[in-house]
């Protein structure tokens, strides 16, 4: 799991790190201490930690005028134990909310487990951005961790399924890639 790096190629653009509006602004990454583990694995340094023990995650970009966010994630999401909901709504994405962001991007290739709880935080983070014309979307996860979210119910608050499994985001500017998934949306609602 070392060598699985958060994707690069926007950082030319977007460095969350950098962005004072980011809940990770002025985060420092070793490039060669691996420091961050999940279980007994190491981690590349440069995902971000945001109070999981198992779920790590990158803000890839977010783009304040256009409302969107994208995120990838790497690790187990745990909800039933660890409670993973609660951390990133609450640390992470109340804090896009509160900048303006309604449409979120959840990258999963690289989220091996999903463990189900309750799904009131989902509930909650639908209602904060759907009345903004919001939305939340999971795209490329695997299709156990799919199952699993499904079996929780959680596609009543974010988009996921088969439709937004096999996209090529990494072909895509950032504004092109939502603006894909704004039509996959639509045509799926029509």
């Amino acid at each position: 799991m070392h060598n699985i790096e958060p994707f690069w190629k926007w950082r030319d653009r977007y460095i969350a790190e950098e962005d004072e509006r980011s809940p990770f602004y002025g985060r420092e990454h070793s490039e060669f201490e691996y420091t961050q583990q999940i279980y007994n694995y190491y981690i590349h340094p440069q995902w971000d930690e945001f109070g999981s023990a198992t779920l790590y995650m990158k803000l890839l970009f977010a783009d304040y005028q256009r409302q969107f966010a994208i995120m990838e994630f790497i690790g187990e999401w745990n909800d039933c134990i660890s409670n993973d909901i609660m951390f990133l709504k609450r640390d992470i994405v109340d804090v896009l909310i509160g900048e303006g962001i309604n449409k979120f991007v959840l990258i999963g290739e690289n989220v091996m487990n999903f463990h189900v709880s309750d799904n009131s935080y989902y509930e909650e983070w639908n209602d904060d951005v759907t009345g903004e014309g919001g939305w939340i979307m999971a795209i490329n996860f695997r299709e156990h961790v799919t199952e699993e979210m499904l079996s929780g119910e959680l596609n009543y608050y974010i988009y996921m399924g088969e439709k937004f499994n096999n996209i090529p985001w990494r072909n895509y500017q950032p504004t092109h890639l939502v603006r894909l998934l704004d039509d996959l949306l639509m045509k799926r609602l029509t």
